[in-house]
């Protein structure tokens, strides 16, 4: 349950949704940051638009496409209002891609300390000339100091659909995969959420197993999730099935409706 110190300014960041496990605000994401606490947050999970372009619900494809200084700008005050709430030991997670990703790793890197970078499978990406083919979106990870959670997940080992043999040769370790292997820092068997049929919006979103590693990584019972961009409402619904509680935000209204009933159709089954 939300306690005194995880309220949210409510004449800063007009409150879309609320119940006992948090709330979804309708405001812009420095608005929203600049309205909580100070090192309240167990985990922050950032999904910026990339500026490449994108319609986003009632905004234009001109609204993601600023020129780069105000784009980096602009996630800069982002992550400097999400390092102000992130409490000590609490984990950061920025998804985006390599280009922007490795320029604001530095910035993070003078108040954060780095722990992983981790590569999401790119299905479907376009070639672009003078590059390698793009085959991954980054997800960084830092924590605020020690951080005061961290579990390793297992994830079930790969095996051939015909066979049911394992895809890898683990040689003589065979008994020790059985029960699955330790994630690591490449994440192949996830990407984004493309077909129409399997998402929430028109836009792509992430799969729900991305966030729930991410809190499963980092979260506890009880503890505080930070969004500023919800987008299809991922996070919370990998926030509730932890019973972490939730502060989010979108400043397009909506992201948050949709956001509100996937939410509502999730508790509701």
């Amino acid at each position: 349950m939300l306690d005194q110190s995880m309220k949210v300014d409510l004449e800063v960041a007009s409150t879309f949704f609320r119940d006992d496990s948090g709330t979804i605000h309708c405001a812009d994401a420095l608005g929203f940051l600049n309205s909580l606490s100070t090192n309240v947050a167990d985990i922050v999970f950032l999904d910026p638009p990339f500026n490449l372009g994108k319609k986003y619900g009632e905004h234009s494809k001109a609204d993601d496409l600023a020129p780069e200084n105000e784009y980096e700008e602009f996630i800069q005050g982002v992550l400097t209002e999400s390092i102000r709430v992130l409490k000590p030991g609490g984990a950061f997670y920025l998804y985006h891609i390599p280009q922007w990703a490795i320029r604001f790793a530095s910035f993070l890197s003078k108040d954060l300390d780095f722990r992983q970078w981790i590569a999401i499978s790119m299905k479907n990406g376009f070639a672009r000339p003078g590059y390698l083919y793009p085959a991954h979106y980054a997800l960084l990870y830092f924590s605020k100091g020690d951080p005061n959670v961290f579990n390793r997940p297992k994830i079930p080992t790969t095996k051939c659909r015909h066979c049911d043999g394992y895809i890898k040769d683990y040689g003589g370790y065979v008994k020790y995969v059985e029960d699955g292997i330790n994630l690591s820092d490449v994440w192949d068997d996830l990407s984004p959420v493309r077909h129409a049929k399997t998402k929430n919006r028109p836009s792509n979103e992430l799969p729900i197993d991305l966030l729930r590693r991410v809190v499963q990584i980092s979260g506890y019972r009880g503890g505080l999730l930070i969004d500023p961009f919800v987008g299809s409402g991922t996070s919370i619904i990998a926030a509730k099935e932890t019973e972490m509680v939730f502060l989010a935000n979108d400043r397009d209204e909506t992201a948050c409706q949709i956001s509100k009933n996937r939410y509502l159709n999730h508790i509701g089954n």
